[in-house]
């Protein structure tokens, strides 16, 4: 299930009126950020957010934890500690609830492993089997991490490869190879709490995760909110197998074309980099990395303590785009 497209989102939300001054909405809708932020009290606040989508695996138990990964990466994203949730579920009443039951089995134990109490959710029947979660978490509003604090001289880190679009859309072709398959599988069921656990320690500026606007939408969101340019280096960043030659062969979704929309004119490419690169760098993501914008002198501590996080490039003041990919 593809996601509506991030530009014509965009333009919905910004149509609507504006809602009631609320000095305890710290982080609302109009932020593009991964979650909302409310503050209860000086040192209290709560972050809320709520995702789900069409199965990426026919395995229904590794899709549940999937699901709840993805669900939440956005409270991670913010430096929260989620704590509660509540399922969505979408499900065909003629098919075998044998399945919905693996689902929620697989969910809910990726949620209990992460300290969250799942409360209860709301189902309906859907001729279309979809999944996730509505959590919420609870954080020191002092210790907050947006999207809109990305500082120039800021080394950019990326805590998982990327790919699982192209990957997923090669599993619905029966094209993907079984390594390309478990890779990506791992991937998206590893957990960001250790990740946001260090970006924490690291006093982290910023940080967004990569999810259905890709690499590069998540980054635009990062550097527009904090009015500064993000350049990213394409070599170092890490992609899962096969993605490039899967994208060689026509394996995009639609999150491709949105993405470029979204980002417009606001980015740059060097002349060696290829459009399947570009189009890797675009690909909707599920479950993935948190893009992390971190003090230079940081930077290597909190690598050490991440696996499998990398250095994909720098923040630089404002220039004529708000990405250069070199």
């Amino acid at each position: 299930m593809a996601k509506l497209a991030p530009r014509d989102l965009a333009q919905v939300l910004g149509a609507l009126p504006a809602q009631p001054a609320n000095d305890n909405v710290l982080v609302g809708y109009d932020k593009a950020d991964d979650a909302g932020v409310f503050r209860l009290r000086d040192d209290v606040a709560l972050v809320q957010t709520v995702d789900f989508f069409t199965p990426v695996t026919d395995d229904p138990e590794l899709y549940g934890r999937v699901a709840a990964n993805n669900s939440l990466n956005d409270i991670y994203a913010m430096g929260g500690k989620p704590i509660t949730a509540l399922s969505i579920v979408c499900y065909p009443q003629k098919e075998d609830f044998d399945v919905l039951q693996q689902i929620l089995r697989g969910g809910q134990a990726a949620m209990n492993e992460a300290g969250v109490t799942v409360l209860g959710g709301h189902s309906i029947d859907d001729a279309e089997i979809k999944f996730g979660y509505a959590v919420t978490g609870l954080i020191n509003p002092a210790e907050l991490v947006t999207n809109a604090n990305a500082q120039p001289g800021d080394a950019l880190i990326l805590t998982k490869p990327i790919g699982t679009g192209a990957i997923s859309t090669a599993i619905k072709r029966g094209i993907a190879r079984a390594e390309a398959i478990d890779a990506a599988m791992r991937m998206m069921t590893t957990s960001a709490a250790a990740a946001a656990e260090a970006m924490q320690e690291a006093k982290a500026h910023a940080c967004t995760d990569v999810t259905g606007f890709g690499l590069l939408g998540h980054a635009y969101e990062m550097a527009h909110a904090s009015d500064v340019c993000l350049i990213i280096e394409a070599w170092r960043v890490p992609l899962l197998p096969d993605v490039l030659e899967l994208i060689a062969q026509g394996m995009l979704t639609r999150g491709d074309k949105n993405n470029r929309a979204y980002v417009g004119e606001t980015i740059s490419f060097a002349e060696e980099i290829s459009g399947v690169m570009q189009s890797a760098l675009f690909d909707p993501q599920t479950a993935g990395g948190l893009l992390i914008s971190v003090d230079r002198s940081k930077a290597d501590s909190l690598l050490s303590k991440i696996e499998g996080a990398v250095m994909i490039g720098e923040v630089r003041s404002r220039s004529s785009h708000l990405i250069q990919v070199i």
